[in-house]
Formats: structure tokens, C-alpha cells, sequence
């Protein structure tokens, strides 16, 4: 299908994003790699009255170190974030994930900050980020602030951005913790059914336990009955019988939710058990 009339303006750095983004009103969308936008305007599911292209912003494309975190630019493609060695270094789990992300066209073209911004909750990067204790800084007209991943991420296809702000960055904190991403889906480029992201920190003996899920609610949840069963000494079957306590899954053409309840006892336990081998 053919998308609704819209205007178009190319963006020269992030503060002339902004400022396009005020001229144009809360109907203006961003554009970056458009994997997520694009297909949503051709099916008219939106509508936006302008465009504010970024996608060759190249100052928002890097991944670099920044104390105990490594900073990833929100126009850093999948591609790149996947093979590159700091993240593969210092926090795998992002690396290994950005891998899963669609097909390699998908991984070639897509930006990880739209990946965030989108607010998909059925996104794999938005469990592990908010697993991580992730931060996204954001800059509008009033100056640059920093969300933690826990706060950013309101509803379905819902984010802590306003109308006329710009997400710079994804700040992920460097890790020694075994992890694991675990992801149901009935083909390879297809979006998770369920996901499951785990990390075990260990410190004198005690493993520190942070679970979280994709695509069981409208957005991405940590699963605290299992980090709490896990602490307590259950064992990882056990304690992913916990896994959807107080989730919401949708039922869609993919699964009914109580499928994706009991998918996600599977996967989770997997997820788990893979975390401690590391």
C-alpha cells in the first residue's frame, strides 16, 4: 500500500532535529532506519503529517567507552553493535542480541536507538535493556536528560520522548555477570513470541539474579517472583513456574496468552540455566 501524504526534511545534526520537530507539531515523526515506522505508514496504522529524517546524522552512530559504561549511539546499526568487540568485550549479552534482530538487511539498515524509541514491546533490545539497569539519554529543547531503561518504556509503543526529543544515546554498564537471552519464534526474522533475558551476578558465593521479558505485557517486565525463588534457593525449574506472576501477554495470530505463559516457564528455565554455565 501507499503511505498517507506527508512532508519530508532531512536532519543536519540532533539540535535541527529538534528544532524540525517543533515546527512540525506533535503529528511529525523521526525517521532512522524506518523498518518499524515504514511498514506501520504503508498499512495507514499511522499517519504522520512530516518526517524528520536522521538517518544521516553520523555524530548519533558510534559505540565508544565512557567509565563503567559503554555509550551506543542511538543511530548505531544492529550490524554494527553486533560485531563490535568493546560491546563483545563488556557487555556479550547486547552484542549477541543485536544478532537475533531480524535478517541481515534488517541488521544493515535498522538503528538500535529506533529499535528504543518504537517502544515494541515483542522488541528483544528493551528486556535487555531493562535487565541491565540501561540508560537512555535524551536531548529537547530544554537540554539533554538521562531515563533509566525502568522508567523509559510506558506502554505499548509508548516512550519517556517527548514530541520534540531525540534520543542520543544507550548507555549499558560493563558486566562480568553470566548471561542469556532466550527467544521463541516460529521463524528466524520474526519478532519474539516470548523472550526471556537473564543475568547472574556473582559476589562470595551468592548469585544476584535479574530476569526480564519480552512480549508479556504492553511493555517490557521485569520477572521478580523468579529473581525471588532463584534468591531463595529454588532451582531454575522451580523457579521459572514463577516467571509470569503478575504479566499480562497478549493473545494475538502469533500465540494465545496462556500459551506464552507456559512458553515462557521453557524458555525461561533455559535462560537461567544458561546464565550459570557462563
Amino acid at each position: 500500500m501507499i503511505p498517507a501524504a506527508f512532508e519530508y526534511e532531512r536532519a543536519e545534526s540532533p539540535d535541527h532535529a529538534i528544532e524540525l520537530l517543533g515546527r512540525f507539531g506533535d503529528e511529525a515523526k523521526l525517521l532512522a532506519g524506518g523498518h518499524s515506522l515504514l511498514p506501520l505508514m504503508k498499512l495507514r496504522l499511522a499517519r504522520p503529517t512530516a518526517l524528520v529524517d536522521i538517518g544521516r546524522v553520523s555524530e548519533l552512530s558510534y559505540v565508544r567507552e565512557d567509565g563503567d559504561t559503554i555509550a551506543i549511539g542511538a543511530l548505531t546499526r544492529h550490524h554494527d553493535v553486533h560485531h563490535d568487540p568493546l560491546l563483545m568485550q563488556h557487555c556479550p549479552i547486547v552484542a549477541h542480541v543485536a544478532g537475533m534482530v531480524g535478517d541481515p538487511q534488517v541488521r544493515h539498515r535498522g538503528t538500535i536507538g529506533g529499535s528504543v524509541a518504537h517502544a515494541d514491546p515483542a522488541s528483544d533490545f528493551l528486556a535487555v535493556f531493562l535487565t541491565l539497569g540501561a540508560q537512555m539519554v535524551v536531548r529537547g529543547p530544554s537540554g539533554e536528560r538521562t531515563v533509566d531503561a525502568a522508567n523509559f518504556f510506558k506502554g505499548l509503543f509508548e516512550s519517556d520522548l517527548a514530541v520534540d526529543e531525540v534520543l542520543l544515546e544507550i548507555r549499558v554498564p560493563k558486566t562480568g555477570a553470566g548471561w542469556s537471552y532466550q527467544k521463541f519464534h516460529r521463524r528466524s526474522v520474526d519478532w519474539a513470541v516470548v523472550g526471556v533475558a537473564a543475568l547472574a551476578s556473582r559476589s562470595n558465593g551468592n548469585v544476584d539474579w535479574r530476569i526480564a521479558l519480552t512480549n508479556m505485557s504492553d511493555r517490557p517486565l521485569r520477572a521478580t517472583a523468579m529473581e525471588e525463588a532463584l534468591s531463595s534457593g529454588s532451582d531454575p525449574a522451580t523457579a521459572a513456574a514463577e516467571v509470569s506472576r503478575d504479566t499480562s501477554p497478549p493473545s494475538d495470530h502469533f500465540a494465545s496468552g496462556q500459551y506464552r505463559r507456559e512458553v515462557a516457564k521453557v524458555i525461561a528455565r533455559r535462560a537461567v540455566e544458561e546464565a550459570l554455565a557462563r
